[in-house]
């Protein structure tokens, strides 16, 4: 398999292949708002120096850190000190996973384990960096007789390893972990009032007068602290959550309602520019409807 050299090409090739893309990366692309995507992320950071924005969560990101990102979390990558900043950036099929899987055995876990107190992350250690880098150059340098079939069992090896990883690191988690938060207090209990409340309407002008704040104060604040504003990170929730609802066989009148879209249309225009298609041929898609 041949690496790409940007994200977006990787989320391609990965959605119209329904297989699995790797990305290596050095320096910063055109940075995205808040986002989501039909693929499962692996986000494998090699020098550190960012700040990543998942959901509700945030985390300070360093050297041999490994993320892991479903299709229906929103995340957003701040830049903190340098331009310079290679990592790796695996994009999956979701289908490529479930078949991939077996009764005794989920390649998905890692993507699907969201219980209290679980955390997006774990740390590699040196030994362990070396193991993942190891699969890749593995993965990336076959070529010759059965290089399908030798890929796909690099590959599978390679989720074994990342979920054997972060079965037992989540084990740990509950108990010890405490996420690095980057904001200040106020803007960790803007983000908890508004992931409580996401399917209620919610607007700059409530956040300020729930929490004896002016809306200039919030605004600025809030984008200091995640790199995103206040209404762009509401949609980018509220759209998550609609695709796990569409996905789970809800009906377009009922997501739009229960993610907090004041109408139709304003769920329409949102879901079909975030996501690129319209929240019925999304439905469709996954064969829910």
């Amino acid at each position: 398999m041949k690496e790409v050299s940007s994200c977006k090409s990787a989320i391609e090739a990965c959605i119209s292949n329904k297989y699995f893309a790797i990305a290596h990366l050095f320096f910063e692309e055109k940075t995205m708002n808040v986002h989501i995507h039909d693929c499962y992320e692996i986000y494998y950071s090699i020098s550190g120096g960012r700040q990543f924005l998942i959901d509700n969560k945030a985390y300070k990101i360093e050297p041999g850190d490994l993320f892991f990102i479903n299709q229906y979390e929103s995340h957003y990558l701040t830049q903190i000190d340098q331009s310079e900043h290679e990592r790796i950036v695996i994009s999956i099929h979701p289908d490529l996973l479930r078949s991939l899987s077996t009764e005794k055995t989920e390649l998905d876990y890692c993507f699907h384990h969201r219980e209290a107190g679980f955390s997006h992350r774990i740390s590699l250690d040196k030994s362990q960096q070396q193991r993942f880098m190891y699969h890749i150059h593995k993965i990336t340098s076959l070529s010759g007789y059965a290089e399908d079939i030798l890929e796909r069992i690099a590959f599978t090896e390679l989720m074994v390893f990342f979920n054997k990883e972060f079965y037992a690191r989540q084990q740990q988690v509950e108990v010890t972990e405490n996420f690095t938060y980057q904001y200040d207090q106020q803007v960790n209990d803007i983000l908890d009032y508004i992931n409580t409340n996401l399917s209620e309407p919610i607007t700059i002008q409530q956040l300020a007068e729930n929490f004896y704040l002016s809306k200039s104060f919030i605004c600025r604040i809030f984008k200091q602290s995640t790199g995103t504003t206040v209404n762009k990170y509401l949609t980018a929730r509220r759209i998550s959550i609609a695709k796990a609802l569409l996905s789970e066989g809800a009906s377009v009148n009922e997501v739009y309602e229960l993610c907090g879209f004041m109408d139709y249309s304003t769920f329409l225009k949102s879901f079909t520019k975030t996501v690129g298609l319209s929240p019925k041929k999304y439905a469709m898609y996954n064969n829910r409807i």
